[in-house]
């Protein structure tokens, strides 16, 4: 069975191998190890912490193999960012140039860098190896944060984004980073990647044009890849998409990969999600459904096919399904149709 817990010291050599498997692009997990331990060490402290509302905290999961002990993916929610580094986009805008004497209208479009999404609460770190790709387990894996976000939203901000990866070949070479590259900067795409990853964010600010980038300007093949994701990502954007996620206009500095939001309130698996009280039965599968605990610090989560009462109050759960959440006869879970 997969279940998704919080992520512990023990799982770093998984995680380090997930960074590796993710390529360039995944910002939030650098291949570093003092990184990746910090960022282990950072979400087993905000689980711990009595939170009751938005802050620094970051919390990561990952999604094992209870038979095996293998981690075959990992998922993750920040709090609120921007609250301790600056957390930087590009909005896609409009300037209209015009002349009524000389009877002229241009419109053209325009980045422009921002911080518009402090406060947010961010889904990040969606991955799933390559193995164990089938099924619901993306789905799975990807709703669960949507189950936390409903159970504990006091923990999270109003709004939700999801940052998507942008177009970049295999060699982690960005057509937008290279114009950018050759006009402000002298680094390649995956070094700066890397240095965002890792938090050093100082030379953005530094670097970065202070005035709005007119799109014209732009090589044709960096024009092309604003707001487009990578060809991998797009089944990500989808799950959300399906969610009420959209894109506004923001995109990601350094590969113009979109950004979707959606309020809190408003993702569908957050109206759609009940609480409900577990009954252990030896009951015939049901429909399937994700479904997590109602213990912040031991979050569990899982498909399980379960048959819920008429009213939806009781769910009838196996006793392998309650091990696997951690509950017992009697106690609270939260579950959402898949």
């Amino acid at each position: 069975m997969l279940v998704i817990r919080p992520i512990v010291a023990a799982d770093y050599p998984a995680l380090m191998q997930i960074a590796h498997d993710s390529g360039v692009g995944f910002t939030s997990l650098p291949t570093n190890e003092q990184l990746l331990r910090s960022r282990i060490a950072h979400s087993e402290e905000s689980f711990a912490a009595n939170a009751t509302q938005p802050g620094t905290e970051g919390y990561l999961m990952v999604m094992e193999d209870t038979e095996t002990g293998k981690v075959v993916g990992t998922s993750g929610i920040e709090s609120a960012v921007g609250l301790d580094n600056a957390f930087y986009h590009y909005h896609l805008g409009k300037v209209v140039h015009s002349s009524q004497e000389l009877k002229l209208h241009n419109t053209i479009d325009t980045l422009t860098l921002c911080n518009d999404y402090t406060g947010a609460a961010e889904l990040c770190t969606l991955f799933l190896s390559q193995d164990a790709r089938g099924g619901n387990n993306g789905r799975v894996l990807s709703r669960c944060r949507f189950l936390m976000l409903a159970e504990f939203g006091e923990r999270f901000g109003d709004k939700v984004i999801a940052e998507m990866r942008g177009v970049s070949d295999e060699s982690g070479n960005s057509p937008f980073w290279e114009w950018l590259e050759a006009h402000f900067f002298s680094m390649d795409f995956p070094t700066a990647d890397y240095l965002s990853g890792i938090g050093n964010k100082v030379f953005i600010a530094e670097l970065m044009p202070r005035y709005p980038i007119y799109t014209n300007l732009l090589s044709q093949e960096a024009q092309d890849v604003i707001g487009r994701v990578h060809e991998k990502t797009r089944p990500a954007l989808r799950l959300l998409e399906r969610e009420g996620f959209r894109y506004r206009g923001y995109v990601d500095i350094f590969d113009a990969g979109p950004t979707v939001e959606c309020e809190r309130e408003q993702i569908n698996a957050v109206r759609g999600c009940v609480r409900v009280t577990v009954k252990i039965s030896d009951v015939e599968e049901g429909s399937p459904f994700v479904a997590c605990n109602t213990d912040f610090e031991h979050f569990r989560a899982t498909e399980v096919h379960i048959n819920l009462c008429e009213n939806q109050e009781f769910a009838f759960i196996t006793q392998e399904h309650a091990n696997a959440l951690n509950v017992t006869d009697g106690d609270k879970i939260r579950v959402v149709a898949l």
